[in-house]
C-alpha cells in the first residue's frame, strides 16, 4: 500500500487568532497590562498611531493622549472605569507619533483570567476624523441656515408639526404678524386666518394640498395680532425625515399689502384711461356740427357787428374746447399705450411757426408781448411734426393762460451740439415750490388759487412731458416764486444744424467757452442755460469721462465742476484734466452742496480756483465770470 502523507499539525487557535487580529488594517487592536503599558501591537494600531511595535511595546498608552488629557489624568481614569464596569467607551482626540491630532473611537475591555483577577486589558481604536468633520460641517451648515433664517426680516419663515401646531418663529414673522416666540410657539397656526376662512377649513386644507402636491401657494387676507389684516403671499411644503415619515410643514408668508394696494391703484388709473378715451371720443361728435355753425356764420354776407362779435366768441371758445378734448384723448391714448407716434426728419423752425401761428389769437386777445429767439438757419430733428408742435403750443398756451395782460412771453431756441434747446418764459402767476414739485402730474392745475381763475383740465403739461420723453428729451420747469413768472425748457436730441449755418449772428464776437459737468441733467442743463444768457458759449457733460472726453475734443476756458458724481468724483476729475494738455490753464470752479471752510479750504488745496455753493447765486456766478477775465 502507498504511505499517505501524515496530515499537517493543526495550528493552536491562539495562534490563528492573533494573525487574524494582526492583519486587521481599520482598527488599531493592542494589549495592555493592568498599569496601561502596551504589550501586544497589531498592523492597524501601527498604520493609524505610527509606532512600529519595537518603539511603542512598554511604554504606557498615555502616550496617545493630548497633554491636557493626561494632566486631568484621564487616561487613568478610563482603565478605572474598564475594570469597574468591565467595559469604557468614548471619542475624542488622540496623538499619533508625529504630533498630529485624531478624532478616535475607543473601546477599552478588562481582560481576566479564570479565577476572575484582571490581568489588563484589550484596547480598540479607530479613526473616526473625517466622520467627525463631516458632522461638524453639517452642524456649521445647520447653524448658518439657522442664523440666517433667523435674520431675513422681509419673511415670515416657521415650522409646523404635521398638525400644524408652531414650532419654530423668525424675525421676519414677529415683525411681519407681530407675535413674539413666546407668544405663538406651541399654538396653531390658524389663529392668522380669518374668521370666513376658518369657518370654510381653509388651513386644514392647505396642509392637504401641500402633501398631495408637494407644495402649496397661495395669496389672501391675513390676521396679524393686533386685529388688522394684511395681504400675503403664502407657501407650505411638506419637511420628511431621511425615512420618508412627515416631520413638519415648512410656512413661508411674505406681506405683500403694498404691492397689491399699486395693483389696484393701476387698474383704477387704467380704468380712468378707459374712461377719458372715451370721454373724448364722445365730446368729439357734438364738436363737429358746431364748428359746422360756425363755418356757416363766417360765410354769412355782411353779419351785423353783435352777430360777428357772437360768432368770433363761438369760435375762440370752440377752438378751445377742441384742444381739450384733443389733450383728453391723447392722455387716455398715452396711458395705454396706444398713442400714435411717426419719426422723420423734421423741421423744427417750421414747428415753432406753427406753433405761434395756433397760439396767436388767444395771446393779442390778452394783449400779450411775445419775443421769439429762433436760428434763422434750418434746424433739422428726428420726431413727430405733429406732437412736437403740440408740446410747444401746450407750453405757449400755459404761458398764456397764467401771464396776465399786457404781459411778456418769451420763446427761445438754441442749439448746442446734437442737443436742440426751447425754452418758454413769461412774467405771470408764476409757481410755489410745492406747486413745482406736482405741476408735471396729471390733473395738477399749479397753485389753486391761481387755477381757480383759469380754465383747463390740468393735463396738457404732462400730455407735452410724456411726448418730449417719447422723443428722447426731459420738460423741467422752474419759478422764483408765485407772482414772479414761469420758465418751461427742454432739450431735443439728435437735432442738425445745416452746413454752412452758425447760432450766432455774422460779425458777433463769440462769449467765452465754459463746461458745466454735473450728474444732475436738470442741474447742468438750467445752469448751462443761465450762462448762454450771459453770452457764453457751453458744453455740458454728466459725468466725468464724459467731460474730460469732451474737452480733448475742444478745450474750455473755463469749467463749473461738480464735485460729489458718482463712479468719478470732482477731485479725480481735476487731477485728471490737469494732466491734459491745455487742463494746466484751464479755469475750474468746484461746485457743491457743502459750504464750510473746510469744503472751501478742501476744494482749493486740490487746484481747484474757486468754491461755488449749490444753489448758485447769479451774483456770485457773475462775479466768478468777471474775476476770470470770462465776461464784462
Amino acid at each position: 500500500m502507498p504511505l499517505t502523507p501524515n496530515p499537517p499539525a493543526e495550528q493552536p487557535v491562539t495562534d490563528r487568532f492573533r494573525l487574524l487580529v494582526d492583519a486587521v488594517q481599520d482598527y488599531g487592536i493592542f494589549m495592555l497590562d493592568t498599569v496601561g503599558n502596551v504589550v501586544s501591537w497589531n498592523t492597524g494600531a501601527q498604520r493609524l498611531k505610527q509606532y512600529r511595535p519595537e518603539e511603542i511595546i512598554g511604554r504606557n498608552f498615555s502616550t496617545f493622549y493630548p497633554p491636557e488629557a493626561v494632566a486631568a489624568g484621564w487616561p487613568a481614569e478610563e482603565l478605572r472605569r474598564a475594570e469597574k464596569d468591565g467595559r469604557f467607551e468614548e471619542e475624542g482626540w488622540r496623538i499619533r507619533k508625529d504630533g498630529s491630532r485624531f478624532w478616535a473611537n475607543v473601546v477599552i475591555t478588562a481582560l481576566r483570567g479564570p479565577d476572575g483577577k484582571l490581568e489588563g486589558f484589550g484596547k480598540v481604536t479607530r479613526d473616526l476624523t473625517e466622520r467627525r468633520a463631516h458632522e461638524e460641517a453639517l452642524r456649521e451648515s445647520e447653524q448658518r441656515f439657522r442664523l440666517m433664517i433667523e435674520g431675513v426680516q422681509d419673511y415670515a419663515i416657521f415650522m409646523l408639526s404635521p398638525d400644524g401646531v408652531i414650532e419654530s418663529w423668525n424675525s421676519g414673522a414677529q415683525r411681519i404678524k407681530g407675535y413674539s416666540p413666546a407668544e405663538v410657539i406651541g399654538k396653531h397656526f390658524s389663529l392668522f386666518y380669518l374668521p370666513e376662512d376658518l369657518a370654510a377649513g381653509k388651513p386644514q386644507a392647505e396642509l392637504k394640498l401641500a402633501l398631495a402636491q408637494g407644495r402649496a401657494e397661495e395669496e389672501g387676507w391675513r390676521v396679524r395680532r393686533d386685529g388688522s389684516v394684511f395681504w400675503a403671499n403664502v407657501a407650505i411644503a411638506p419637511v420628511y425625515d431621511a425615512g420618508r415619515v412627515l416631520r413638519g410643514f415648512v410656512k413661508v408668508t411674505r406681506d405683500m399689502t403694498e404691492r397689491r394696494r399699486l395693483y389696484e391703484l393701476e387698474k383704477s388709473s387704467k380704468r380712468m384711461s378707459e374712461f377719458l378715451a372715451m370721454l373724448a371720443h364722445e365730446l368729439r361728435n357734438p364738436l363737429a356740427p358746431i364748428r359746422n355753425a360756425v363755418t356757416i356764420l363766417q360765410l354769412e354776407p355782411s353779419p351785423s357787428p353783435l352777430v360777428r362779435s357772437s360768432r368770433d366768441m363761438i369760435d375762440r371758445q370752440l377752438s378751445h374746447m377742441t384742444r381739450l378734448v384733443d389733450d383728453l384723448l391723447d392722455v387716455g391714448r398715452l396711458t395705454t399705450g396706444k398713442i400714435r407716434f411717426k419719426t422723420e426728419q423734421v423741421s423744427y423752425n417750421q414747428v415753432v411757426a406753427r406753433s405761434i401761428e395756433a397760439v396767436r389769437p388767444l395771446m393779442d386777445a390778452r394783449r400779450h408781448r411775445l419775443t421769439v429767439d429762433v436760428p434763422t438757419a434750418p434746424m433739422l430733428v428726428q420726431g413727430d411734426a405733429t406732437r412736437l408742435a403740440q408740446v410747444l403750443q401746450n407750453l405757449l398756451i400755459n404761458a398764456a393762460k397764467f401771464t396776465p395782460e399786457a404781459g411778456q412771453i418769451e420763446l427761445k431756441v438754441w442749439q448746442d451740439g446734437t442737443q436742440l434747446y426751447t425754452t418758454v418764459s413769461d412774467n405771470g402767476a408764476g409757481l410755489s415750490p410745492e406747486a413745482l414739485s406736482h405741476i408735471f402730474e396729471l390733473f395738477a392745475q399749479g397753485d389753486a388759487q391761481t387755477a381757480a381763475r383759469e380754465s383747463g383740465l390740468g393735463i396738457g403739461l404732462t400730455l407735452a412731458r410724456s411726448l418730449v420723453e417719447m422723443h428722447g428729451g426731459t420738460l423741467s420747469a422752474e419759478s422764483e416764486g408765485p407772482g414772479r413768472g414761469s420758465r418751461f425748457s427742454f432739450f431735443l436730441p439728435n437735432a442738425q444744424l445745416a452746413a454752412g449755418s452758425a447760432n450766432d449772428q455774422p460779425g458777433k464776437e463769440a462769449g467765452a467757452t465754459i463746461m458745466v459737468v454735473d450728474d444732475n441733467k436738470d442741474a447742468a442743463n438750467s445752469l448751462a442755460e443761465v450762462l448762454r444768457l450771459m453770452d457764453c458759449q457751453v458744453k455740458v457733460a454728466y459725468d466725468g469721462p464724459a467731460a474730460l472726453e469732451l474737452f480733448r475734443k475742444q478745450p474750455s476756458q473755463a469749467i463749473l465742476l461738480d464735485l460729489g458724481m458718482p463712479g468719478m468724483n470732482g477731485y479725480e476729475v481735476l487731477s485728471a484734466l490737469r494732466a491734459l494738455h491745455g487742463g494746466e490753464r484751464v479755469t475750474v470752479a468746484a461746485l457743491t452742496g457743502f459750504g464750510t471752510d473746510e469744503d472751501k479750504q478742501r476744494a482749493l488745496e486740490a487746484g481747484f480756483d474757486e468754491h461755488l455753493t449749490k444753489p448758485l447765486d447769479f451774483a456770485v456766478l457773475q462775479t466768478f465770470l468777471q474775476t476770470a477775465g470770462l465776461v464784462v
